[in-house]
């Protein structure tokens, strides 16, 4: 694989097709996610009336050897999802903001013990309950503190204060796969292929411990000083046993059976996995449209359009990922994860070098490591922030674990 990815040119095949649509949909993209949040209580982030099914489960940490996550059953274990009195605001130096979202920031700090770098994650509760959004963000602190492998985030644990949660996560440096992404334009298959089998790993972790993750999309997929990616934001992971209701996530990503409202299983986040695999090959996602609501007309009509350019293993492929029928979607089948990790596009991936990451990545972010390297991250203006204050706090019985 190249090292330096942005120096394949786009095919002259489509161009123009894919010059319109990539241009239409990276700029407007952000913008439409933030509206798409903001219209918590509507149809987008909209709570059934049902509930979502809580299963017990137990977790086992990424062994470290080298082996399939889906052969690792015999190394279950409970760990402890509780993170109470580990750390306080009083641990760390808030250096800048890193990103902004609907509920907080994130904010790069230093910890005044072992001087070393991570992330703080700070959502407000007053946001969250307003938003409605308690149960996901709960969900997001047990996920996080109970899960381990190497291309998921990693969160050392949580603390509160009177008004804002605080998770503390490995500063993972090499910004966005999505800023990779809209820099290159749109990436080779090789690049495309190494990228995808890495969340492949992640996912099949995942599921394989009834997780279902919910929300993949290239804005939440990190890459580390190495390349490698590092998948993070678990606001819309779940444990699940069968089926769940919940109408979440982001348009472009969604599968019909959730737009529907129809109860469905872990085989949503195969169908993202042949978005993302078709946004990283092609530039746009294959039913983008300017508002939710005709993206999501899109989604359940079900037509999807190739580029000419594209392999025709990776359309058999995406043919068998981007399927309303969950009799023929790949992930949901009997075999699972291994329909699509013994497909033909990946032919090439030895997937045990790459779960141990043992494999040299497609492209390296030229950063300075274990610096507190910014410069991949965008600039935000800094304000000033109610962290630590310790008064009547009217929301605490909702958040006891953090």
């Amino acid at each position: 694989m190249d090292s330096n990815i942005k120096e394949y040119p786009a095919p002259s095949n489509d161009t123009s097709v894919y010059q319109q649509q990539q241009q239409q949909q990276l700029y407007q993209r952000q913008q439409l996610q933030q509206q798409h949040q903001l219209q918590q209580g509507q149809q987008y982030y909209y709570e059934t009336a049902k509930s979502d099914q809580q299963p017990q489960a137990s977790l086992a940490p990424f062994p470290g050897d080298g082996t399939d996550s889906s052969n690792s059953q015999h190394l279950v274990f409970q760990k402890s999802s509780v993170s109470k009195g580990k750390y306080t605001l009083q641990d760390f130096q808030i250096l800048r903001t890193l990103g902004t979202g609907s509920f907080g920031r994130v904010h790069l700090v230093r910890s005044i013990h072992n001087r070393r770098y991570y992330a703080i994650k700070v959502l407000k509760k007053q946001q969250i309950i307003r938003m409605k959004q308690i149960e996901h963000t709960n969900d997001e602190r047990r996920i996080l503190k109970m899960v381990e492998h190497p291309f998921l985030i990693r969160m050392w644990g949580t603390f509160q204060d009177s008004r804002n949660l605080f998770m503390v996560m490995d500063y993972i440096e090499g910004g966005e796969l999505f800023s990779l992404l809209r820099k290159s334009q749109r990436f080779p298959n090789p690049v495309a292929k190494f990228y995808a089998a890495e969340v492949i790993l992640a996912l099949d972790y995942l599921h394989s411990h009834g997780i279902i993750y919910r929300d993949l999309k290239p804005e939440n997929l990190l890459l580390d000083r190495l390349g490698h990616i590092k998948m993070t934001d678990f606001g819309f992971a779940k444990e699940i046993s069968t089926v769940t209701w919940t109408l979440c996530g982001t348009p472009d990503y969604i599968a019909p059976e959730v737009v529907a409202s129809k109860p469905y299983n872990k085989s949503v986040d195969w169908w993202s996995l042949g978005i993302l695999i078709y946004e990283m090959l092609a530039g746009y996602t294959p039913f983008y449209d300017t508002t939710p609501m005709k993206t999501y007309e899109k989604i359940l009509n079900g037509k999807v359009n190739y580029p000419s350019f594209f392999h025709p293993n990776i359309v058999d492929l995406l043919s068998n990922l981007i399927t309303a029928d969950l009799t023929r979607r790949f992930g949901n089948l009997q075999s699972g994860a291994e329909d699509i990790k013994s497909h033909a596009w990946f032919s090439e991936v030895v997937w045990s070098k790459l779960l141990a990451r043992d494999i040299v990545t497609p492209y390296e972010p030229p950063i300075q490591s274990e610096v507190g390297d910014t410069s991949l991250f965008d600039q935000y203006p800094e304000e000033h922030f109610d962290y630590g204050i310790q008064c009547e706090d009217p929301y605490t019985q909702y958040f006891t674990d953090f």
